[in-house]
């Protein structure tokens, strides 16, 4: 893979201007492939269980722990090669590798082989966000980052929306080995798109540090942790990341509950369940990046003031929807907490952007994602699980809506945490923005 090369003022022009809202729309579509194929295992698991006889644990393990702990391993030796690489061709091989992976979990007749599937998909989802997020950066100005960002995070709840309409009733009609076959092959074919038409920005454009940039030799994996974890405001955002991702990661059993519960079928699941995340979801993502690039343009304490009020307002919501009775009525009651939830994302990352210089943006992302999915996606799964199946022997097929509703609960923490990023967030910008 080729390095960034000195840009002449036409080649400039190629990947500036239109281009740069032609690219984000490749990345954004790379990112809805991202989500579809390691969400669907969402929708899934009631079959897969029943079919290679799983409990709960083993079902957190596979949705989670197997996957996060290489996605979260490789992920930051690919974001440093992204800061010194051409990160289009990265996210193209990845996408064909995680593509090719997730077809090769309909193969898998045990929990090891599905395990190992799994651990494929997310070495290959390892080269996603991180040289994105870097290309993102250059492309787009400070002024629009956050927006940018968050259109390109859209792919989370547009991918997840679509895994469940294609996995819930691909199960229902044929068998969940079919739904890994159907949502992994067009990811192959779009990998080739993405090859031959996502073009390398030149690092620092959006800034117009291009020159600068380019006679500054690219930073070690250590310095930038060292730089990132000495901001105050890094750390508690973070943590509060990761914890709130810890609930979110853990809401992969909202499926296995509605259809214990409330006697749901995956189809129809699955088409509520989608419509909620795509739509509430996407606009809580959308909503999250707008309104902090127009709040934080007055004070940028609110990029990290945003997801706190807005997990705040949510859990009483939330955890409502998992209580009630009536199954319908908590798909209604699922819909506003969904679009709080997701408002997180689009600050987060515009945040942590924001504390470093252009040449450890991907590596920085890369850290925020270890920190984040270690925690979030590798162990809130395995949690909900786990304690679903102590409390099966007495609470039976309703040990799933008590141990969500438990876990909902740490998002209070997680808010207090953002609360305590605003604190020292306007210092330490101040500091990346001096070049400190």
């Amino acid at each position: 893979m080729s390095t960034t090369r000195e840009y002449t003022p036409e080649q400039l022009a190629r990947v500036s201007g239109n281009y740069k809202w032609f690219a984000l729309g490749i990345l954004f579509m790379v990112y809805v492939f991202n989500f579809v194929d390691r969400q669907i295992f969402g929708i899934l698991q009631q079959s897969i269980k029943e079919d290679l006889g799983l409990s709960d644990t083993q079902l957190g393990l596979l949705g989670g722990f197997a996957f996060a702990l290489f996605y979260t391993t490789f992920g930051i030796p690919l974001a440093w090669l992204a800061d010194r690489a051409n990160r289009s061709k990265i996210i193209a091989v990845c996408l064909a590798v995680w593509s090719l992976m997730t077809i090769l979990c309909g193969r898998a007749n045990s929990f090891w082989t599905l395990a190992l599937a799994r651990i494929g998909v997310g070495v290959g989802e390892a080269g996603c966000s991180p040289p994105a997020h870097s290309m993102i950066s250059d492309y787009f100005a400070p002024a629009q980052r956050g927006t940018a960002l968050a259109i390109y995070s859209l792919g989370i709840s547009v991918g997840v929306m679509f895994g469940y309409f294609a996995g819930g009733w691909i199960n229902q009609l044929y068998d969940w080995r079919t739904a890994f076959l159907a949502v992994g092959l067009p990811g192959v074919v779009f990998a080739v798109f993405v090859l031959l038409f996502l073009r390398e920005p030149p690092r620092g454009m959006a800034e117009g540090r291009v020159e600068e940039i380019r006679a500054t030799k690219a930073p070690t994996m250590l310095s930038v942790f060292k730089m990132l974890w000495g901001r105050r405001s890094f750390r508690w955002l973070s943590i509060a990341a990761a914890l709130h991702a810890f609930v979110s990661y853990g809401n992969q059993f909202i499926p296995p509950f509605f259809e214990r519960s409330h006697g749901f079928e995956t189809g129809p699941l699955s088409t509520w369940l989608g419509l909620i995340t795509g739509i509430a979801g996407g606009l809580g993502i959308f909503l999250g990046g707008y309104f902090s690039d127009k709040l934080g343009a007055k004070d940028r304490r609110w990029m990290a003031w945003l997801p706190a009020w807005a997990m705040i307002i949510a859990l009483p919501i939330g955890l409502a929807a998992y209580l009630v009775p009536n199954g319908n009525l908590a798909l209604i009651l699922l819909i506003l907490p969904t679009i709080l939830n997701y408002s997180y994302n689009a600050p987060t990352f515009a945040m942590t952007q924001g504390l470093v210089a252009p040449r450890m943006r991907a590596v920085a992302v890369a850290v925020l994602f270890f920190i984040l999915n270690l925690i979030g996606l590798g162990l809130g799964p395995v949690f909900v699980g786990a304690l679903s199946d102590a409390l099966m022997p007495s609470l039976g097929q309703e040990s799933m809506r008590w141990a969500l509703v438990a876990t909902g609960f740490i998002n209070v923490i997680s808010a207090i945490c953002y609360f305590q990023a605003a604190r020292f967030l306007r210092e330490d910008m101040a500091a990346a923005d001096r070049g400190e």
